[in-house]
């Protein structure tokens, strides 16, 4: 009788799959960030690919196979959406106070030259790699332009790691990936709009009356009225003592959720939206003052962001990365050499070559360090859902599975078919390289150092790494006793 009590429902099990993997990462989490410089999306990631169907087959979410929850393609876009909306209002809400008044030179490098040419170039080994056309390769490298705020905020902050690298260029580099998610829209609807077959005249028309100014212009202007409106709102009731401490705790997730919705509603840039009603809410550092205790940031990190990396794990389509009669241009070889080259050339060069006239890097290993981490993640999915949903029936909402190929294939089948394999593995390569990261320069910070200056732990420092400036009036200001 006791067995037929057990319901080991799809839904039951991953709650406790879930839990235990956040209990379990909890409990070392100070270990695991600070001693063996781990984050958590490469073991969330790690996880879920684990617990997913291509290993243990004990989480299939998505998929029509036996035993799947038959979640399609909608799920993965309103997740990313709302996952990625929460990151970049939290960035908007934790940026310096008047940050974009001192700073957006830095930022606008970042979001123009940077942007345009990853985008370009990403499109070109593209098209020389997977002998796609030239549109279907500038909608594949627009998904991977944007940095994901989701990556960057679990090692730039809350680590013995992020305070080795100067606040300003933790700022500069958390400013970016809140905004760029927003940015990517304009790259992204050149390619659909070219593949979409219309005249070059109306496609001109479309993209700067939709793209440019209704959902980028007015998406960002949307936002930061929300911020500006809410934000005189809960002072307001704060100082009336209308609301209580557990409310003002969940006022911002809720607004940031609130934000969201007001972008897709609008079919606005949900995230130019998120990032500046985030912006525009905290823009004056009240309530950044106000919850410095409660470090939401990191709460969101780990529940929300750690949760949704492991969903991503079981939902990687392995089998789309082997060679197949029906994407023959798609094999494994060309997916680690289109990686690679991802990794090396998408903002490295640009980044060392003007670092000069970006005012936030002051030298060449800075430089370094900001081109390098790029990370590319949950935004890349989302564009990429987003291009799939445009060119599978011209709307933002995608069919719940990809539509099968017929031959001869047309070009835009082939972006339909290219696009998610491509992405996903570019996003998986990309968790694991810039996620595993910290670890490899703060073991390399370590070696390179005379004996008698290193850590009594390995890779344990805690001076700016090596040819990084930290300024005395920065709060964060380390010694360099150590010789570094």
């Amino acid at each position: 009788m006791a067995w037929k009590q057990i319901e080991a429902t799809p839904p039951h099990i991953i709650y406790l799959l879930l839990s235990t993997f956040l209990l379990s990462y909890v409990l070392f989490s100070n270990f695991l960030r600070n001693r063996l410089h781990l984050s958590e999306p490469p073991l969330a990631l790690l996880t879920g690919i684990i617990l997913g169907p291509f290993v243990l087959g004990w989480f299939k979410p998505n998929g029509l196979s036996e035993g799947s929850w038959g979640w399609g393609d909608d799920i993965v876009q309103e997740t990313t959406r709302m996952i990625v909306g929460i990151q970049v209002f939290t960035v908007g809400v934790e940026l310096p106070k008047a940050y974009a008044s001192r700073h957006w030179k830095s930022v606008a490098m970042l979001l123009g030259p940077v942007m345009a040419f990853g985008w370009l170039v990403c499109g070109l080994f593209c098209w020389l790699i997977f002998g796609v056309d030239a549109r279907t390769a500038l909608v594949i490298s627009a998904c991977l332009t944007p940095t994901d705020p989701v990556l960057a905020a679990s090692i730039l902050s809350n680590s013995q790691f992020s305070e080795r690298v100067p606040k300003r260029i933790r700022h500069m580099l958390s400013a970016e990936s809140g905004c760029n998610d927003g940015v990517s829209f304009p790259f992204l609807y050149i390619g659909l709009f070219l593949l979409s077959e219309q005249a070059p005249g109306e496609a001109l028309k479309r993209w700067v009356l939709i793209t440019l100014l209704w959902q980028c212009l007015f998406g960002t202007f949307i936002g930061l009225v929300i911020g500006t409106v809410f934000h005189r709102v809960l002072r307001f009731s704060e100082a009336k003592g209308y609301i209580d401490g557990p409310g003002f705790i969940v006022f911002y997730i809720l607004l940031a959720a609130f934000s969201v919705g007001v972008g897709s509603t609008l079919g606005s840039d949900d995230f130019l939206v998120a990032f500046g009603a985030g912006y525009g809410f905290a823009r004056d550092g009240w309530f950044a003052e106000k919850t410095k205790e409660a470090k939401l940031g990191n709460i969101i990190d780990l529940i929300f962001n750690s949760t949704m990396f492991v969903y991503l794990g079981t939902i990687l389509p392995f089998d789309a990365y082997e060679y197949s009669s029906n994407t023959p241009w798609i094999t494994p070889a060309r997916l680690m050499a289109f990686l690679i080259a991802v990794l090396l050339l998408r903002r490295i060069p640009i980044v060392l070559g003007i670092y000069h006239w970006i005012p936030d890097i002051k030298t060449f290993q800075e430089a370094l360090f900001c081109g390098h981490f790029g990370p590319m993640g949950l935004g890349g999915l989302f564009l990429s859902i987003e291009a799939r949903a445009v060119l599978e029936n011209g709307t933002s909402n995608p069919d719940p599975h990809p539509p099968m190929l017929t031959h001869p294939i047309t070009p835009r089948e082939k972006a339909i078919a290219t696009v998610w394999p491509v992405v996903s593995f570019i996003v998986l390569g990309s968790t694991l390289v810039h996620g595993l990261s910290v670890l490899a320069i703060s073991m390399y910070s370590h070696f390179v150092r005379p004996k008698h200056s290193q850590a009594d732990i390995v890779a344990g420092e805690t001076d700016p790494l090596i040819g990084m400036v930290h300024e005395s009036s920065d709060a964060e200001d380390q010694s360099s006793s150590d010789g570094e």
